[in-house]
């Protein structure tokens, strides 16, 4: 199934150029609807040396003011790429607002009615896209997050990285990925030698890809687990990868925060697209 309904949270960030801008490639592609919804954090997520945001946020007339300026964003981006406002009972490329913000932990629950997500890479600035919008989407959408980087490629999709561990995630990522790995020019499997979980090898996947019409390579990477996420990235940039396809957070995000783990150093150091589901 295509991505025909793509949901776009819009808020002041430092890549929201990159979100709006990365939506409108993934969209033009698919013919997608792309949704702008106002986003805010929780409260739970304002601390005390945040006090400043949280007054403004959480001011019923800061709030609408901060949604004026989404719609502002999202209006002009959608402006400058020349895409359509939406007809209802059409189904060609086309956006629409929703005027009512929301908060992180309402993003989740609602996205679940979209083919995918379009964020931000999170950091750990306050200027950057929050962790807590990202793991929103991720783990209660039940959707596919595509995740914009600093700066917007070219292209996107044509040379895709399928970074193949084996596990429920990745394979669950792979099949919301297909409409994208049908049309791209070259794929890559990399695998490592060593994993945690049982499960197909790469050449599997790249036989049961092939049976679907999908060809692809692989490549099989010898080391210590805790260098696949530089090693994705590595390869990525070897082969000259538009976007990488990886499950999110095979390993819980306790044992991320701890230790790291391939999840967390892809998001702290891609500089492309990154397509995940959990």
């Amino acid at each position: 199934m295509p991505y025909r309904n793509v949901l776009v949270p819009v808020e002041e960030h430092s890549r929201i150029a990159s979100v709006l801008a990365t939506a409108v490639l993934i969209g033009r592609v698919f013919e997608s609807y792309l949704q702008g919804v106002p986003l805010a954090p929780d409260i739970s997520d304002i601390v005390i040396a945040d006090i400043s945001i949280g007054a403004t946020v959480f001011d019923a007339r800061a709030r609408e003011v901060l949604s004026d300026r989404a719609l502002k964003q999202f209006q002009g981006a959608m402006a400058l790429h020349d895409v359509p406002h939406y007809v209802p009972g059409s189904h060609d490329f086309s956006h629409m607002w929703l005027p009512t913000m929301m908060s992180d932990s309402a993003l989740g629950p609602y996205a679940r009615i979209f083919d995918m997500i379009v964020v931000g890479k999170p950091g750990s600035n306050n200027l950057d896209p929050r962790q807590a919008t990202f793991e929103s989407v991720l783990f209660e959408s039940g959707r596919p997050v595509l995740i914009a980087p600093d700066k917007v490629p070219p292209t996107l999709g044509d040379t895709i990285l399928i970074a193949w561990n084996r596990s429920s995630e990745t394979a669950r990522t792979l099949h919301f990925a297909l409409p994208l790995l049908r049309r791209a020019k070259r794929i890559v499997i990399q695998t490592m030698d060593i994993y945690s979980v049982p499960g197909p090898s790469g050449d599997q996947l790249a036989q049961a890809l092939a049976r679907d019409g999908i060809m692809a390579e692989t490549v099989t990477i010898t080391g210590k687990t805790d260098n696949e996420g530089p090693s994705i990235l590595a390869k990525a940039a070897e082969i000259g990868a538009d976007l990488v396809i990886k499950g999110g957070y095979t390993q819980s995000r306790l044992r991320q925060m701890i230790f790291g783990g391939a999840t967390s150093h892809v998001l702290a150091h891609s500089e492309l697209p990154v397509f995940m589901a959990h």
